[in-house]
């Protein structure tokens, strides 16, 4: 055991060469720990590598986090002076063992807006520390950094030089955005209620996928087994209230810029469209009412068995919430089409041909057309008998609550439909 300050100098200076040395023997190094060990029993070095785990002795730790933590802050006094290579190993030792050490990040961001470090790389190191500290807020905020400086041309090798670079970029634009998911689904599997690894998820979505109606399907299906899971983890339900809510965004949006939409177009005319034309299309055909009502059959399953679960309870609230919301709105802009096409004939102006016999068709149904479902007229649409019914309403939602106050004798749960119920009268009901 190291006991002067030369000796423990020595010895760190060896541990984080060898923490150098591994990364350069290993690049596919997935996963680090701490390995439990409170003295060192053998004359080795505490880094150990199998296959790509990386482990670290915890004996050495109490040695080289305050080393290393103490070179940097040198270096940022400008008291010393270090070059690169020394800059990159010392903070890669230092956010391994502490990720939320703002100045050793903000110290990496100078080095890759240098070009002396290559972002991706600093994405790897970033994922790796998100293995032992799933939660680490300063990690989240610098990947995010990283990849607004991938998404800019100049991070995208040989752009100007090839003939589809559109394409190109986006291929490259997708597979970080599935990256990015991939990692947030580790994160949020090793820490739980992990909100910095949901909010990442939802940026991604955001700000790199642009809201793609394909992935917000995808993450809608591809995370209903996880909350299914983890019935407690209000992060999870909160990610999927973000895609309800960003899909029914881009319809009402869609729907409002063209009335065209009233006529579904099949998948060979959806993919000769534009890249944008083709989005709306795809949103057209979208079944926003069966979206909710899959949604609403899914809490309601896990509220029958999971009882006792107000995350489960806050869920439907919020959903019930966007589906009055989305049902009164279009309700409303249907009335508008039909105004519209009773005063000048404006919507059978703009069909020519076999579209008319369409347009009286879909001025049939219900006294209302619900553009997001044209896709599937010919098995949905209903003789016109008077006002609207809704699928899922109020008297629905009455009548589940009182088949779990008289179903379940668990307290919580009772308390929860009461509840629920008192939601529902005060802010739906009136």
């Amino acid at each position: 055991m190291a006991e002067s300050d030369e000796e423990v100098d020595v010895l760190v200076q060896r541990v984080v060469k060898d923490i150098n040395n591994v990364f350069k023997k290993n690049p596919n190094i997935d996963e680090i720990g701490l390995i439990p060990c409170p003295e060192a029993i053998y004359n080795r070095s505490p880094i150990v590598l199998v296959g790509n785990k990386l482990g670290v002795e915890s004996w050495c730790i109490k040695f080289l986090l305050p080393y290393v933590h103490n070179k940097l802050l040198l270096y940022r006094q400008r008291k010393q002076w270090l070059d690169r290579d020394v800059l990159i190993d010392i903070t890669c030792t230092l956010l391994l063992l502490n990720p939320d050490f703002t100045t050793a990040w903000n110290v990496r961001k100078e080095l890759v807006e240098s070009g002396a470090l290559n972002p991706v790389k600093d994405l790897h190191l970033g994922k790796l520390a998100l293995t032992k500290f799933p939660k680490s807020p300063e990690t989240w905020i610098h990947r995010r950094w990283l990849l607004q400086q991938l998404t800019q041309e100049t991070f995208l090798p040989n752009l100007e030089s090839k003939d589809n670079s559109g394409t190109f970029y986006t291929e490259k634009i997708q597979q970080i955005v599935q990256e990015e998911i991939t990692v947030c689904s580790e994160a949020s599997g090793r820490y739980p209620s992990n909100y910095n690894a949901w909010s990442h998820r939802i940026w991604v979505v955001q700000h790199l996928a642009k809201c793609s109606v394909k992935l917000l399907l995808d993450e809608l299906s591809s995370t209903k087994y996880w909350v299914s899971m983890h019935v407690s983890d209000h992060s999870g339900f909160h990610f999927r209230q973000f895609l309800l809510k960003a899909l029914v965004s881009n319809a009402r949006s869609t729907t409002s810029k063209t009335i065209a939409a009233l006529h579904p177009l099949t998948d060979e005319q959806i993919l000769s469209l534009p890249k944008e034309q083709g989005a709306n299309a795809e949103l057209q055909r979208l079944d926003i009412p069966q979206l909710f009502e899959e949604e609403l059959e899914l809490c309601t399953s896990l509220i029958e068995s999971f009882p006792g679960h107000e995350t489960l309870w806050c869920h439907r609230r919020h959903v019930f919430y966007l589906w009055h919301c989305w049902n009164n709105k279009h309700h409303c802009a249907s009335v508008q089409l039909q105004s519209i096409n009773s005063s000048d004939g404006t919507l059978n102006n703009l069909q020519a041909g076999t579209a008319g016999s369409h347009l009286t068709q879909a001025m049939e149904v219900d006294g209302t057309v619900d553009l997001s479902k044209q896709a599937y007229t010919q098995e949905t649409k209903r003789l016109k008998r008077g006002p609207q019914q809704q699928t899922h309403g109020l008297a629905a939602e009455h009548r589940f609550i009182d088949n779990i106050l008289t179903g379940y004798r668990d307290a919580e749960q009772a308390r929860f439909a009461t509840a629920y119920k008192k939601w529902l009268d005060t802010v739906i009901g009136q």
